[in-house]
């Protein structure tokens, strides 16, 4: 089924799904290996439960058979299957029942959490009735679209979620070393290692060749400049060096085993070969995403980088599928909310949700700071939202989430449009 007529299906769904007495639900509660089924109507009615399939072809095909049988003994017309997302383990049975001509829609986790207790306030976790759990949302309309992009969306998604995989396995390198490493046996070269503007390469370097302090002491300045740097350096690294140098004779270390510098060294290999895949995979990105020409126009926001721009393109995907600017905000977690009730309703201030996307908001909001000091149209856009305000607590982030909001707005309809950034659509 093409994709538009999914999408037009998709909402004429969600309108009269609830109380038909035409459609039958078939809800899955999905796992690694067997998912449970549920089958029943909008209105309530059980028709099967307790079905337990494989998750491979003949399971996903005897779901079906199931489905079909009961369409024709309760003369129904319509089959709607709905999940639970978990992990991965969904994709290969919502992929084949696409494929196969059916409509598949899903609800989202929070929603099965707080349901589970309107339904029951006792009801624990339990497979067979969160297969039901799932039914009742769908009955009353409350499941949103499954998409499943185009091959080229699919690939550029892939490699964004590779990418955060890898940055987090970075950080989390980063921080064995400077809080198992440096902070027991050179504690001073964290802290310029903090101080560092620079990449930490020499930092790195240091931490593979000559870890010791008391070793560094004994060395002549020039001796120790060769053995930690491979090519010529500047004059500020070079001081930094020489810092590191005078601190190791000071250092308050322990001493240096031969396992430590066996991990030290093992932890920056590993470290390096982490950036080089990340390097790598930026280039993948940048490679599929020119093959998009929405991407050429969200790239042309100022504050947007070749990585912001995948992001945000691979987030949207088909801009169509958002009817408002309400639709896309929700989508990242930027829209406002607030709890409002009794006396202090009237002062409630509201706040984002962050029931998005949180890598995509980060991203947007960095690209907000970096256009809001280098652009001056938009310094000057955001310096009008900042009028009056300056001095309150907070106020410079959360206009720079504002910010990072109407980004992610213009770049919605640039995707539409498929025109450059113009600065009129920052005149306020």
């Amino acid at each position: 089924m093409h994709y538009a007529n999914r999408l037009e299906l998709f909402r004429e769904t969600k309108s009269s799904v609830r109380g038909s007495k035409r459609h039958l639900l078939v809800c899955i509660d999905v796992a690694k290996d067997k998912h449970h089924a549920f089958f029943g109507t909008p209105n309530g009615n059980t028709l099967h439960k307790g079905l337990v399939f494989d998750n491979s072809i003949k399971g996903f095909e005897s779901l079906r058979s199931v489905a079909q049988l009961l369409v024709s003994q309760h003369g129904l017309s319509q089959v709607l299957y709905g999940l639970e997302p978990t992990a991965s383990y969904h994709k290969p049975l919502s992929e084949y029942l696409i494929r196969s001509g059916e409509q598949v829609v899903y609800v989202s986790n929070v929603a099965v959490a707080k349901n589970r207790a309107l339904l029951d306030g006792r009801w624990d976790k339990n497979d067979k009735k969160d297969a039901a759990n799932v039914a009742d949302l769908i009955g009353q309309g409350r499941c949103l679209y499954y998409d499943i992009p185009e091959e080229r969306l699919r690939e550029l998604r892939g490699l964004i979620a590779f990418r955060s995989r890898l940055k987090k396995e970075e950080h989390a390198l980063r921080m064995r070393l400077r809080n198992n490493i440096f902070a027991q046996f050179f504690p001073e070269l964290d802290k310029l290692y903090l101080r560092a503007a620079q990449p930490d390469h020499l930092i790195l370097s240091i931490s593979e060749h000559c870890l010791d302090p008391r070793e560094i002491a004994k060395l002549e300045f020039e001796a120790f400049l060769k053995l930690v740097t491979q090519r010529a350096i500047r004059i500020e690294q070079e001081k930094r060096l020489h810092e590191v140098w005078k601190m190791a004779k000071i250092s308050a270390g322990c001493e240096v085993t031969e396992a430590a510098r066996w991990e030290a060294q093992a932890l920056v290999t590993k470290l390096k070969a982490v950036r080089e895949l990340v390097k790598e995979n930026e280039q993948r990105m940048g490679a599929v995403a020119k093959q998009f020409p929405e991407y050429h126009s969200i790239l042309s926001i100022p504050g947007f980088g070749p990585i912001v721009s995948a992001m945000v393109l691979a987030a949207v995907g088909n801009p169509f599928r958002f009817e408002n600017r309400k639709q896309v905000l929700r989508m990242a977690g930027l829209d406002l909310s607030a709890e409002r009730s009794g006396k202090s309703s009237d002062s409630a201030k509201p706040v984002i949700s962050k029931q998005g996307k949180a890598a995509l908001r980060y991203a947007l909001v960095q690209a907000a700071m970096v256009a809001a000091a280098l652009n001056p149209g938009i310094r000057l856009y955001f310096s009008k939202l900042l009028k009056g305000r300056e001095f309150e607590r907070g106020i410079q982030l959360k206009m720079k989430v504002k910010l990072a909001a109407k980004f992610l707005v213009v770049a919605w309809t640039l995707m539409k449009t498929k025109e450059q950034f113009k600065a009129s659509c920052f005149e306020a």
